[in-house]
C-alpha cells in the first residue's frame, strides 16, 4: 500500500518513490541562496516549497468541501422554505395512512376485477382474437397494453384481490406525488389547497377499492405531463402512448398535446417525437396485429362505443332513445371540435397572432429549417424563431388541462370511475379562473357532490353539466399567460 510520503511527493510533483532517495538529494544540496535579505540553504526552500504545496492542497479541499456543505444545505434550505413543497410532503404522508385504513377497514366493491382476469387467463392461454377475449362485463376493449399490465399484477398477486389493493394504493401514492410535483412547480394554487387533491371519496374508492384501469392510465399520462414540464419531449410522448394503450380516454389530451409540441419543437423534433409514439403502440400491438389485426383495431380502438344510459353521470336528463341517438354523439363532437379551435384560436394562440398566423409561422419556420441558408437575414430569422422554443410549465398544463376538460364536457357518457380522468385538474382549473376563492370551493365541492350521488339522477346529472359550464367559461375569461419562457415579457406580452 502507499504510505504517507509518497502521497505528498506525488502531491508536490517529486520524483522520489523512497525516503532515502529523497534523503540523498537533499543532503547533495551543498550551495546557498539568498532569499528576502536572508540566506537560505537549498534544504530550507525546499522544505518551505513542500510545506506550502501541502498547506495550499488541504486548504482548497477544505474550502471545496465547505463549498459542496453550503450547497447542499442551500439546495435543502430552498425546498424547506417552499411552503408548497413542505406541505405536499406532509399531504403524502397524510394521504399513505388514510389509504392504509381504507384498504384495512372499507370493503371491496366487487366491479370489474373478474371481468379483467378473466380476459387476461384468455390472453395467458394463448388467446391472440380479440373477438375470443371476454369477461362477466362483456368482451375486450381496451388496447393490448391493459393485458400486459394486468398479466402483471396477476403474476404479483396471485389474482387475489386484497394484494392487489395494496399495489393499488401504491399506485394511487405515486400518483398523487406526480400531481404534487405539476402542482408545486407551476406553483398556482395557494399552499392549502393542495388538500383539496386529497379529499375526493370517489377518487379514493376508484383506485382502491375498484381496481380499475383507468388509475394506471392516468398514472402515466401524468408522468407525461410532469416530463414535457422538464423539457423531456420524447420521454413524455413515449410514456403517453403508453397511457393510450392501456385507455384510450388518454386521447382527449391528444389535440393540446400536439399544439404545444408544435410551439415547442420544430418540425423535425414533432415528427420524431410521433414516431416514437407510434412506434410504442406497435410494438405493445405487435402479437394482435400479426395474428388478427382486424379484430384487434376494431375492437381495441373502438370510437363508437355506446354506454348504457343508466350508469351515466351526466346527460341522465336527455331521454334514453336521444342519448343513445347517432345524431346526439354527432352534435357532442361538434360542439367538441368548436370549444378545441375557439381556445385554440382565441386564448392557446393569442400571443401567436391565432391559430391561423400560428400555423402560418410553422410554415414558414419549416421552409427555412430546409431551405439552403443563402443569407445572413434568413439565418437569422431561423434563429429568432428557435430562441421561442422553451414554453412556460403553467402554460403547457393550462392547455393540457383545458383541452381534457373540454372532452369531459362534451363526453356523452361519463361513468363513476371516469371521474379520475379529470378530477386532479379541477383545482388547477379553478385557480386559473377569475373567480373568488369561496366561489373555486363551492364548485369544487359542487362536483364531488354530484360524482358521489349514487345513482345519479335528473338533478345530479344537470347540476354537474352546470358547474362544468361554469368552469369553462370562468376558463374562457381568464386573461391568456404569454407562453414563452425564453424571451422576456413585453408590455404587449403581459397578462391582460
Amino acid at each position: 500500500m502507499r504510505d504517507a510520503w509518497s502521497e505528498e511527493m506525488e502531491i508536490c510533483g517529486m520524483p522520489w518513490k523512497k525516503k532515502s532517495d529523497a534523503w540523498r538529494f537533499w543532503w547533495s544540496l551543498d550551495y546557498f541562496t539568498v532569499v528576502g535579505g536572508h540566506v537560505a540553504s537549498p534544504k530550507q526552500l525546499l522544505f518551505l516549497q513542500v510545506s506550502r504545496t501541502i498547506r495550499f492542497k488541504h486548504s482548497t479541499m477544505a474550502a471545496k468541501s465547505a463549498m459542496e456543505r453550503r450547497r447542499s444545505e442551500g439546495t435543502a434550505a430552498k425546498f424547506l422554505r417552499n411552503r408548497n413543497f413542505v406541505f405536499a410532503c406532509g399531504l403524502l404522508f397524510a394521504d399513505a395512512v388514510l389509504v392504509a385504513l381504507i384498504i384495512a377497514y372499507v370493503p371491496y366493491t366487487k366491479i370489474d376485477w373478474d371481468a379483467y382476469m378473466s380476459q387476461v387467463s384468455g390472453f395467458l392461454g394463448g388467446e391472440r382474437d380479440y373477438m375470443n377475449l371476454k369477461g362477466d362485463t362483456g368482451p375486450l376493449v381496451y388496447p393490448a397494453g391493459f393485458l400486459y399490465v394486468y398479466s402483471a399484477i396477476r403474476y404479483v398477486t396471485g389474482g387475489e384481490v386484497y394484494p392487489a389493493q395494496i399495489l393499488f394504493g401504491i399506485l394511487y401514492l405515486i400518483n398523487l406525488g406526480i400531481i404534487l410535483v405539476i402542482y408545486v412547480k407551476t406553483n398556482v394554487l395557494p399552499w392549502w389547497a393542495l388538500s383539496l387533491l386529497c379529499l375526493s371519496k370517489r377518487v379514493h374508492s376508484i383506485f382502491v377499492l375498484r381496481l380499475f384501469n383507468d388509475c394506471f392510465a392516468m398514472m402515466l399520462l401524468h408522468a407525461s405531463l410532469a416530463s414535457i414540464l422538464y423539457q423531456r419531449w420524447h420521454l413524455g410522448l413515449i410514456i403517453f402512448s403508453g397511457a393510450v394503450s392501456i385507455k384510450m380516454n388518454v386521447l382527449l389530451y391528444a389535440p393540446p398535446l400536439l399544439l404545444l409540441m408544435l410551439k415547442a419543437m420544430d418540425i423535425i423534433g414533432v415528427i420524431s417525437a410521433l414516431a416514437g409514439a407510434a412506434l410504442v403502440q406497435l410494438l405493445v400491438g405487435l402479437p394482435f396485429l400479426l395474428s388478427h389485426p382486424i379484430s384487434y383495431l376494431s375492437r381495441a380502438f373502438n370510437l363508437g362505443r355506446v354506454f348504457i344510459h343508466f350508469w351515466s353521470v351526466n346527460f341522465k336528463f336527455v331521454p334514453e332513445p336521444i342519448f343513445v341517438s347517432k345524431s346526439f354523439a354527432v352534435s357532442l363532437l361538434v360542439a367538441h371540435l368548436i370549444l378545441l379551435i375557439a381556445f385554440t384560436h382565441y386564448r392557446w394562440c393569442k400571443h401567436e397572432g391565432g391559430l391561423l398566423n400560428f400555423l402560418h409561422s410553422i410554415f414558414i419556420s419549416t421552409k427555412l429549417r430546409f431551405a439552403p441558408a443563402s443569407s445572413t437575414s434568413s439565418k437569422n430569422t431561423s434563429n429568432s424563431h428557435k430562441a421561442l422554443k422553451i414554453l412556460k410549465a403553467e402554460h403547457i398544463v393550462t392547455t393540457m388541462f383545458v383541452g381534457n376538460f373540454i372532452g369531459i364536457v362534451c363526453a356523452r357518457s361519463l361513468h363513476y370511475q371516469f371521474y379520475s380522468w379529470y378530477f386532479y385538474s379541477l383545482p388547477y382549473l379553478l385557480w386559473r379562473t377569475r373567480f373568488h376563492t369561496l366561489l373555486c370551493l363551492i364548485l369544487f365541492l359542487g362536483v364531488e357532490f354530484c360524482w358521489n350521488v349514487f345513482p345519479s339522477n335528473v338533478y345530479s346529472s344537470a347540476l354537474l353539466l352546470c358547474l362544468h359550464l361554469v368552469i369553462l367559461f370562468g376558463l374562457w375569461a381568464a386573461p391568456s399567460e404569454y407562453p414563452y419562457a425564453s424571451q422576456k415579457e413585453t408590455p404587449a406580452n403581459k397578462k391582460e
